[in-house]
This record gives structure tokens, C-alpha cells and sequence, in this order.
């Protein structure tokens, strides 16, 4: 008998530990229950839901990063990722200011819940409103920096198309004043610039080591610009979308990467990014079409079916190609030897994670949810102790990994934004 009960404690013994060892905890859930996610997706009420609520780990990370990048904003306002000649300096008061790594911090703050009468986004508004107004009209660009980290590596214009994209994020939280009218004619002379230097390719000029992430976040910028009521030509924004799209082949799965320095991470994760619009419209309008009748049930997207349902023949080809990147460019972005990138962390492989994210919100696709859990998962793991995030290769700023990643990390708190922008 007291065999048998010491074989018994010793089997639960091995269960319970059994059992800690495989089960996925379920996130601590600081605010009330609920996910905003979900809520687009029409499964909860979104009845005062605007934050996806996180874990507390994940929720100490987020303080830490911001207390960080608190501490490493510059006396003019703004933060830098230094020179491409200078990698090795990991000081960030060691350099010089400049509006892309500015304007990837203002994005950040934003995205944490930081309102725009806050010191410091307001220091970070006003040096960025101030560059772009004393920039030349004749200008493609809105500094006279050269030589930034972040301009080698994504391109020589890299700092109006960041500017641009934080002036419409700021844009959808300030409430009418004469601030909001600087910040928006400032976001019409960014739009101007980003214009006038696409290539006929529709990709951007100046084009860096990875080029193609220059070209990616200049399509997001001027749609997101548009959305604000900002004028901007639909050739120009079809055209740098048709780039992206155009970097990625669905029939083969292979990618252009000339201009993604031979990384098939950069390439596809704008592929994904630019096409998630209209493959959410496609999706969608095939679900009515067949709730409707119109189409048999897991009928296949083909240009042939989306003109019987309504879209223009003009269009359709083109919609159904975006659905066919769509889905297959994000399956090869969240692959792992993929999200190895160039071999090892670098902004270039943070920026390509937001990018997937991102469209993916976009798309509302129910798959983000396993996206977010592994990327926070890999994010969380290299976090510095101070606080911070660094790249390993080409760009190495802690300030700019550290912004980007806690974009990433913060993305769900702005599902609502980014899922109305791609119903548009």
C-alpha cells in the first residue's frame, strides 16, 4: 500500500510538472477583458476597448524602454542615430539630432498612450515643424544631414517620408488649434517632397543599402497622409504600391532583393504591407458574395470571379494579384530563416517586423494574434538591461531600434487606427 502511494505522489508529481512546463500562460490582464482585435474582427463589443490589453512583463518592457528614451532626448527636441561612419557609438547625447530618428520616436510616444501637450513630444514637434519649414522648396529632403545612419542604410530621403508619417499619426489625436494647422500644412510640403522624388518605377530616390524599406514606408506615408485629408496624387501612391507588390512573386515565392541588399525580409515585409488594403477589400467582398449567393462556397480569388461579384474589369486583375502577395508575402515574412534577415538583429529587421505587423492589422487578418505573440516573444528576449534594443549590423542606434521595436511592441494599441485606414 505505501508502494502504491508513493508510485501515485510520484506520477502527479511528474503530471503537475509536466502540465507547467507545456501550458501557455494567459497574459495578466490590467484593464478590463477584452481585445480590440477581436473587436474589429466583430467577435466583442468595442464598448470603451482601446487598448489590447497586455502582460504584465510585457507592460514593464514598454516603461522601460520609455524611461530610456526619456533619458536619451537631445537638449533641441529631437534624438539621433549618429553617423553610418560611427556605428560603434551607442551614447545617444554623443550625437547630433536628426528628423527621421526624431520622427521615429514622436511615432513611438505616440503610440504609447503619450498625448501632444506632453513635454517632450512637444520639444519633439517642434524641432521636427521646424525642419521641414526651413527646408528648401527645391529640396527633396528636409535636413541637410548627410551621412546619417539611417540615410545610408534606407535612403537619402528617408527623414521627409518619417516626418510625413508621424505628422498624419499626430494629426488624428490634436484637436483643432493653430499647432494642428502648422503640423498639416507641414504634412502637405512632406507629401510635395516624397512626390516629387519617386523614380518612374514608383520606387523612392536615393535609395539606400535596403532602399526598398525607403520606398515601403513612402507608399505608407502617403496613404496615410490621404486619410488625413492631405492631398496626394493617386498615380504616385499606385504606383510606389505597384513597386512593393511588384518586389514579390506569389506564382513562385521568390523576391526581388536588389534593392532589399539581398534580404528576402525587407522585400516581402513591404509586399505584405503594401498590399493589405486591397486584399482586405477582396476578402471581404468575396465573403458577401458568398453569403449572397453569388459565388460557391471557398471559391478560388481569381480576376474572372472578382468581375462577376462587381469589381471593374480595369481592376480586377490588379486586386486579385494584391490578394495572392498578400497572402502569400506574409506567410514568408513570419518564416524564421526569413526573419533572420541579413543573420542578425539590425533596425533594418525591426523596421520589416513592423511592417508585417502592420498589415496585417490592415488586412484584419485573425492570424496577427500568432504574429504578436511570437514577436514580442523574440523583442522581449533581447531588450537590453537598461532598457533598450540595439542593432548588430548596419543600423546599430539604440535610439532608432529602441523606438522601432517598442512600435512593435505597442501595435495593438493602435489596431483601430490602422484597421480604418485600410477601409478606405
Amino acid at each position: 500500500m505505501k508502494t502504491k502511494l508513493i508510485i501515485i505522489a510520484i506520477t502527479s508529481c511528474i503530471a503537475i510538472a509536466l502540465t507547467a512546463f507545456t501550458k501557455k500562460e494567459k497574459p495578466l490582464r490590467p484593464y478590463p477583458k477584452g481585445c480590440v482585435f477581436r473587436t474589429v474582427m466583430g467577435e466583442e463589443s468595442s464598448d470603451n476597448m482601446s487598448i489590447y490589453n497586455t502582460s504584465e512583463v510585457l507592460a514593464t518592457s514598454l516603461d522601460r524602454g520609455l524611461s530610456w528614451m526619456t533619458k536619451a532626448q537631445n537638449e533641441d527636441g529631437g534624438w539621433g542615430a549618429g553617423t553610418h561612419m560611427r556605428q560603434d557609438i551607442s551614447d545617444p547625447h554623443a550625437v547630433s539630432s536628426d528628423p527621421a530618428t526624431t520622427s521615429m520616436v514622436a511615432m513611438a510616444l505616440l503610440r504609447t498612450g503619450t498625448k501632444s501637450n506632453d513635454m517632450r513630444l512637444k520639444s519633439a514637434i517642434e524641432y521636427l515643424l521646424n525642419a521641414v519649414e526651413s527646408s528648401s522648396p527645391q529640396s527633396l529632403n528636409i535636413t541637410d544631414q548627410v551621412g546619417t545612419q539611417i540615410q545610408v542604410k534606407l535612403g537619402q530621403n528617408i527623414d521627409v517620408i518619417l516626418a510625413s508619417q508621424f505628422f498624419s499619426n499626430l494629426l488624428d489625436e490634436m484637436e483643432e488649434s493653430p499647432l494642428k494647422e502648422r503640423v498639416r500644412k507641414a504634412s502637405e510640403i512632406c507629401v510635395n517632397k516624397i512626390e516629387k522624388a519617386q523614380s518612374s518605377d514608383g520606387s523612392t530616390q536615393g535609395s539606400g543599402w535596403a532602399g526598398v524599406l525607403q520606398s515601403s514606408f513612402a507608399a505608407n506615408s502617403l496613404e496615410s497622409a490621404q486619410k488625413q485629408g492631405i492631398h496626394v496624387d493617386d498615380k504616385v501612391l499606385a504606383q510606389a504600391k505597384t513597386f512593393q507588390k511588384n518586389n514579390y512573386d506569389a506564382g513562385t515565392g521568390g523576391s526581388k532583393t536588389d534593392m532589399g541588399a539581398g534580404v528576402v525580409l525587407y522585400s516581402v515585409s513591404g509586399s505584405s504591407r503594401s498590399s493589405a488594403k486591397e486584399a482586405r477589400r477582396v476578402r471581404e467582398e468575396m465573403k458577401r458574395a458568398e453569403d449572397e449567393g453569388l459565388l460557391p462556397a471557398n471559391a478560388p480569388v481569381t480576376a474572372e470571379n472578382l468581375e462577376k461579384i462587381g469589381f471593374k474589369p480595369s481592376e480586377s486583375r490588379s486586386y486579385a494579384t494584391s490578394y495572392e502577395v498578400y497572402e502569400s508575402a506574409k506567410v514568408q515574412a513570419q518564416r524564421d530563416d526569413v526573419m533572420d534577415g541579413f543573420g542578425s538583429n539590425g533596425g533594418e529587421e525591426f523596421l520589416s517586423y513592423l511592417q508585417t505587423g502592420e498589415g496585417m492589422v490592415i488586412a484584419k487578418d485573425t492570424q496577427w494574434t500568432k504574429w504578436y505573440d511570437n514577436i514580442t516573444g523574440r523583442l522581449l528576449k533581447i531588450q537590453n538591461e537598461d532598457g533598450s534594443w540595439n542593432g548588430h549590423h548596419c543600423i546599430t542606434s539604440p535610439v532608432f531600434c529602441t523606438a522601432t521595436c517598442l512600435l512593435i511592441l505597442s501595435v495593438n494599441n493602435d489596431v483601430d487606427t490602422l484597421t480604418e485606414l485600410g477601409s478606405k
